[in-house]
């Protein structure tokens, strides 16, 4: 069967400026332009459709998709199978938080007790969810499976105060990093204190530490772009200056 952009906007249930906007960064070609102007999609458009708005789905955007799914290793079949794994993994976090809300309203109507770490295992889940989901094949490459599995259990194994705390730690390395690039300076001060800072963060997460991996971790946050639009989000050539005065903390 065939559709025009408005019928497969319809049936996708995304608008037609968006697949026009697909035809035009070349990441959803239409089978053809007809007599009258119009895009035609066929079967195999929508497939690959499908496969784009699970890549969405999953937070993955839009020039990684692309990349993706014009790599010549790309094989639809896997890529589905792929995409069940990790909605299946959403749905277990998405349980897990329905499951802390449910507690929650209980206690608030005084029919059950609560203790504190329960209150929080939804939220520490998450967090060990979305790195995966972001960086797991990557670090698990890069440190192995043995140590990305004992970080993701200490996180889980968070109390209350340490979750506060390392989300708090968090903030403040980006506050002092926004400070520390308006002296230009790596080596100075401020700088300093932010890989010191982020340090202190990493030692939530890792099992253990060492300046070897710490200084390995901030290169990786210039050659991955992920990283980079992560730290870069505070103005650009923030991942480097984080890189650099990481690099030279380490080697103190």
């Amino acid at each position: 069967m065939e559709y025009t952009v408005q019928k497969l906007g319809q049936l996708a249930g995304i608008s037609t400026r968006t697949l026009r906007y697909y035809d035009e960064i070349g990441l959803l070609k239409p089978a053809r332009i007809n007599s009258s102007g119009y895009r035609i999609y066929g079967s195999v458009e929508v497939d690959r459709l499908q496969q784009i708005l699970f890549y969405r789905e999953l937070g993955v955007n839009l020039d990684s998709i692309k990349e993706i799914m014009t790599s010549e290793t790309f094989n639809g079949a896997t890529a589905l199978k792929e995409h069940r794994e990790k909605l299946l993994e959403k749905r277990a976090q998405l349980d897990l938080l329905i499951e802390n809300v449910d507690k929650s309203i209980q206690l608030t109507e005084r029919s059950i007790t609560m203790s504190d770490k329960e209150k929080f295992e939804g939220f520490k889940q998450k967090l060990v969810d979305n790195n995966e989901d972001k960086y797991g094949k990557e670090i698990r490459e890069k440190y192995g499976e043995d140590a990305v599995n004992k970080s993701n259990a200490k996180v889980r194994g968070m109390s209350e105060a340490q979750y506060e705390e390392v989300t708090n730690l968090e903030q403040q390395v980006l506050d002092n990093l926004k400070a520390a690039m308006k002296t230009g300076d790596p080596s100075g001060d401020i700088a300093q204190k932010t890989a010191g800072l982020h340090r202190q963060w990493l030692s939530f997460h890792w099992d253990q530490y060492s300046k070897e991996a710490h200084a390995g971790l901030a290169e990786m946050y210039v050659a991955d772009e992920r990283f980079t639009a992560y730290y870069d989000k505070i103005q650009p050539g923030a991942a480097e200056f984080l890189r650099d005065a990481i690099l030279i903390y380490t080697k103190n």
